[in-house]
């Protein structure tokens, strides 16, 4: 990287690209929450479920993301694998309603922390606690105890309650990416 380059991102001329892979269970809002993360001019109005996986943009004031939307659905969480090794981040969401499936969010966690290409590396992640706008959401903090989140101790995370519907709790979270990221990429 030339001095110019460096100079630029300093200014904040130039952003860094960073590669985010977003997971999580079928029907947790994971699409809503990157459509919700994009300017409101390029925000689609119909949200449909995952089939695979979507690529979609945004930018913060200093990091150009590159969202990886990865479908949440039984027969497709085994591409996730496919694209650990290009990830810089990982945004998990939880439907934080669906206390049934609460086990199955842990365990693809379980899994994915476990994983060669994301087991030692410190990959920081962002956890989204959705849905909190419905009835039966349970709290962040029960979220994270019932994902043992505290036992993650060689990766920087953060977990927010969100409802990306209404955009609540979002900016707070790529606020926390953002910085955490500029730390990891220095």
């Amino acid at each position: 990287m030339g001095l110019f380059d460096k100079l630029a991102g300093w200014l904040g001329l130039k952003k860094k690209e960073v590669h985010v892979l977003c997971l999580g269970l079928d029907n947790s809002g994971k699409t809503t929450i990157i459509n919700k993360l994009k300017p409101s001019n390029a925000q689609t109005q119909d949200i449909v479920p995952t089939i695979g996986f979507s690529i979609e943009k945004f930018k913060t004031s200093s990091l150009s993301f590159t969202v990886f939307d990865m479908s949440g659905q039984g027969r497709y969480r085994n591409l996730w694998e496919h694209y650990y090794k290009e990830g810089q981040a990982i945004i998990f969401v939880i439907d934080s309603s669906d206390k049934l499936r609460m086990v199955v969010a842990k365990e693809e966690l379980d899994t994915l922390l476990n994983h060669p290409d994301i087991k030692h590396r410190r990959l920081p992640i962002l956890f989204f606690a959705n849905k909190m706008d419905l009835r039966d959401a349970i709290s962040s903090v029960k979220v994270s105890q019932l994902l043992s989140l505290e036992n993650i101790k060689d990766k920087p995370w953060h977990i927010c309650a969100s409802d990306a519907l209404k955009g609540e709790g979002l900016q707070e979270g790529v606020d926390w990416l953002q910085g955490t990221l500029h730390v990891i990429l220095a």
